[in-house]
């Protein structure tokens, strides 16, 4: 099922790796099971982390590890985001929600992303205004740039962060150390790359910690380097940054019906061909597309079959149903299936055929277009020719 499960990719400095899957072990109800456990584990790690470099940078004047807060928030906030949701998404259709609700995942996912990425230009922001005062004014004006980067006075803000934010970033490294063996061990003996993909993901992060950790180190040892501090903050930052853009990136996506992806086109190619395969008359029906959108954890897939035209409405009945029911079972996340049936010695049809073309459109000027008055208005009409309705309300 690896090949079949869906992806969501995510960058950090250069390290590509891929972000709680489909997060399948994520929502899972199954408590007992190892791969959700650890999964929930490295969730409530990552909050906990999060709100202790926070609170630990305000108050120890680090500006690398009140950035490296904001990065474990990047990523931490679409899993509490998929977490607060996933009861929406999975909610049936409406008449008046006809493709379903997993769009409110995706309108979340943009309202958190911005602010993470807002908050990552503030902290790059705020580290630009420290090193600008540190290397280009006098020692008196670089005190007053830090205290109000952090918006409080410290009586150590112009030597640099104090050297108890370096006890904090250790533990934080040593613990998502141990959260990558412990997701990784787990992974190995289910042969998973989806909780593989989770133990890079924490190493990856753990490597930030390092930047964190080093930055505090070397402002605090070397001699006049209190600017390795908002260094680190600047760097880290702009991981937030760009890890920010890329969520709001994909939400923005997500909202405007951009295209599955094509991996996740991939398996359900593979799952309607050997569902079709399986069907009495199987060699007779040909895939002819796959299209779809994802719609936040959900997809809505669109396929193009081609079919004898001799056959009855009963016979590609029993065709969709089939189709359907592999292709709902095989790939995670579909939550719709619409199958449209085309004569098979007919090669031209396709898909976006069933969009009607911009110049047919109804109305291409504001002008009111010429009506041939064979049905009801609510204004009254003057008895012109071949005005019926006219001569009707005149009687």
């Amino acid at each position: 099922m690896a090949a079949l499960t869906q992806t969501q990719t995510r960058s950090h400095g250069g390290h590509s790796h891929h972000h709680h899957h489909d997060n399948t072990y994520l929502t899972s109800k199954n408590k007992k099971d190892a791969g959700v456990r650890i999964t929930r584990i490295g969730l409530y790690s990552n909050l906990g982390m999060a709100v202790a470099k926070g609170v630990g940078g305000y108050a120890f004047n680090s500006q690398s590890m009140i950035a490296d807060a904001w990065h474990s928030l990047t990523d931490l906030a679409s899993d509490i985001l998929t977490l607060a949701t996933v009861s929406w998404s999975l909610r049936p259709p409406t008449a008046m929600f006809p493709t379903g609700f997993g769009k409110v995942e995706s309108l979340g996912s943009l309202g958190v992303s911005s602010m993470l990425l807002f908050g990552g230009c503030f902290m790059c922001l705020n580290s630009c205004e420290i090193l600008y005062a540190h290397f280009f004014l006098d020692a008196h004006a670089a005190a007053e740039a830090a205290m109000h980067a952090h918006g409080h006075s410290h009586s150590h803000a112009a030597a640099g962060p104090s050297l108890h934010a370096a006890w904090l970033a250790a533990g934080t490294v040593i613990l998502k150390e141990w959260l990558y063996q412990a997701t990784m061990k787990v992974a190995k003996e289910r042969k998973s790359s989806v909780l593989a993909s989770n133990a890079i993901h924490h190493r990856v992060d753990s490597l930030t910690g390092i930047v964190t950790l080093f930055a505090i180190l070397g402002a605090n040892f070397l001699h006049d380097a209190a600017w390795l501090d908002p260094i680190g903050g600047l760097l880290i930052s702009l991981l937030v940054i760009k890890g920010g853009w890329g969520n709001t990136k994909s939400a923005l996506y997500e909202l405007a019906d951009r295209g599955i992806d094509t991996e996740t086109k991939a398996s359900i190619t593979r799952a309607a061909k050997k569902s079709i395969a399986e069907l009495r008359d199987g060699s007779q029906i040909e895939l002819r597309e796959v299209e779809g959108v994802k719609s936040g954890q959900n997809f809505l897939v669109d396929l193009q079959l081609a079919v004898p035209k001799t056959w009855t409405v009963e016979d590609v009945r029993e065709v969709e149903e089939g189709v359907r029911q592999v292709v709902g079972a095989k790939v995670r996340g579909v939550r719709r299936v619409k199958v449209r049936f085309v004569p098979k010695d007919e090669s031209s049809i396709a898909l976006f055929d069933e969009f009607i073309s911009g110049d047919v459109s109804p109305r291409e000027s504001p002008e009111p277009e010429e009506h041939d008055h064979d049905h009801d208005h609510d204004h009254p009409k003057t008895n012109g020719n071949g005005n019926g309705n006219g001569n009707k309300k005149g009687q």
